[in-house]
């Protein structure tokens, strides 16, 4: 019996008698599902009531933040991500499900918004939530005077490890290698991310020969000096992934991400059944009773909710749990760099079952921005966590007064 089939058998084992367990009880069909119970006790954590009276979105220049100021006078104040194209659904769907409302029922008022907007579900839905629910849980944080990762359970480490990931696929393989050579060498990261295939493209490279000559190229300069990773994007059959994994196998790649096209769920477990290498998956899934069926059917070894696509904290809390459950890590997918990577050093620094390393994007030719900080810098191949309350981010009031509301 392989590794995959023992695993199996074992998780199936498990969830029959689990399943017996609550029939028996008599509560099997009633309960809600166990991903659903609370995660955070944000009333045990704050002993007054944090109601919410306004939520703005801010741009100034191509930036966008989210602000939540309490009757109190409190004030979160968060970089966003890909912003301008959800700005109707924040407006119409999103803010008036929060304002006037307690923050600490932040759990209750996330399903709520769900619940009322579910024909919505995705990306587009799900990033404005995460970005009101971040900022509250920077109100939040400067009100107890905690960290986020405080009022989420507890800071478990001060110093995340992180793997050097943001390269695209417009790079030759030369220049693929080469960007975490240098990154390496500035940061003392121990992990490295190559991009491979071509994207959601069928068996495709991005032009001939380029993900073997990634591979020669990195066996010779960074194989056994740092952990190395490899990202298809969804780019193979299940055949040609097959093929690949095995490769990355022998080359000791700690994890093969995103083998099949996302959506293409049965594909991606057939991977994962044929191979030993870690399949990370996720990134792009903002169901939580997807991501539990994906857990329970072992789709993949590395579970990657994305904090904003999958819609925050709670949400991605929720699925460590699941992992946890399951002996899987969770490595959150991560595009961000900088003000707006916070979210994954509070997420890691507060979750037991958090991997190895955290995806951070690193840009050799990147200066520090002046108008936040701490700047994050990567140092020994870690970030430190901000000692600050709530996300630990502090903005320059004078950019911050130059921004202007976006209206609805």
């Amino acid at each position: 019996m392989n590794r995959r089939n023992f695993v199996k058998t074992s998780a199936v084992a498990a969830l029959v008698a689990a399943s017996s367990a609550s029939a028996a009880a008599g509560d099997a069909d009633t309960a809600a599902p166990d991903w659903q119970q609370p995660v955070f006790d944000l009333h045990k954590k704050i002993a007054s009531p944090v109601k919410i009276a306004s939520i703005d979105l801010l741009q100034s220049g191509r930036q966008f933040f989210l602000r939540t100021r309490s009757t109190d006078g409190a004030e979160g104040l968060i970089l966003t991500k890909d912003m301008e194209d959800f700005i109707p659904i924040l407006h119409r769907r999103v803010i008036p499900a929060f304002l006037n409302k307690d923050a600490r029922d932040m759990e209750t008022l996330v399903d709520d918004v769900y619940i009322a907007n579910y024909k919505l579900s995705g990306q587009a839905f799900w990033c404005p939530v995460a970005y009101v629910e971040q900022s509250l849980l920077d109100l939040m944080g400067k009100t107890a005077h905690k960290s986020a990762a405080e009022l989420m359970g507890g800071i478990l480490r001060k110093e995340i490890p992180v793997y050097l990931s943001g390269s695209g696929r417009d790079t030759t393989a030369e220049e693929e290698v080469d960007v975490y050579v240098r990154g390496v060498e500035e940061t003392g990261a121990k992990a490295v991310k190559f991009k491979i295939g071509g994207r959601m493209s069928a068996n495709r490279d991005t032009y001939p020969g380029r993900t073997e000559k990634i591979f020669e190229l990195a066996a010779k300069t960074l194989a056994g000096k740092v952990t190395l990773m490899a990202d298809s994007n969804g780019s193979y059959s299940v055949a040609k992934a097959i093929e690949v994994g095995k490769r990355l196998q022998e080359m000791k790649y700690l994890w093969f991400e995103e083998p099949c096209p996302w959506e293409q769920l049965g594909d991606t477990k057939k991977v994962a059944d044929a191979l030993d290498i870690k399949i990370a998956f996720g990134e792009q899934n903002s169901s939580l009773w997807q991501f539990q069926w994906m857990i329970d059917n072992r789709v993949m070894d590395v579970v990657q909710p994305d904090l904003n696509y999958n819609g925050g904290f709670t949400r991605a809390a929720r699925v460590a749990r699941m992992a946890r459950k399951a002996n899987m890590w969770i490595c959150p997918h991560n595009t961000q760099t900088g003000a707006a990577s916070v979210n994954i050093l509070q997420f890691a620094a507060s979750t037991p079952n958090i991997g190895p390393y955290m995806e951070y994007v690193h840009r050799s030719e990147a200066k520090p921005e002046s108008w936040y900080k701490p700047n994050f810098a990567i140092k020994n191949g870690v970030i430190a966590l901000p000692a600050g309350p709530g996300m630990g981010l502090e903005f320059d009031p004078d950019f911050v007064r130059k921004a202007t509301i976006v209206k609805a």
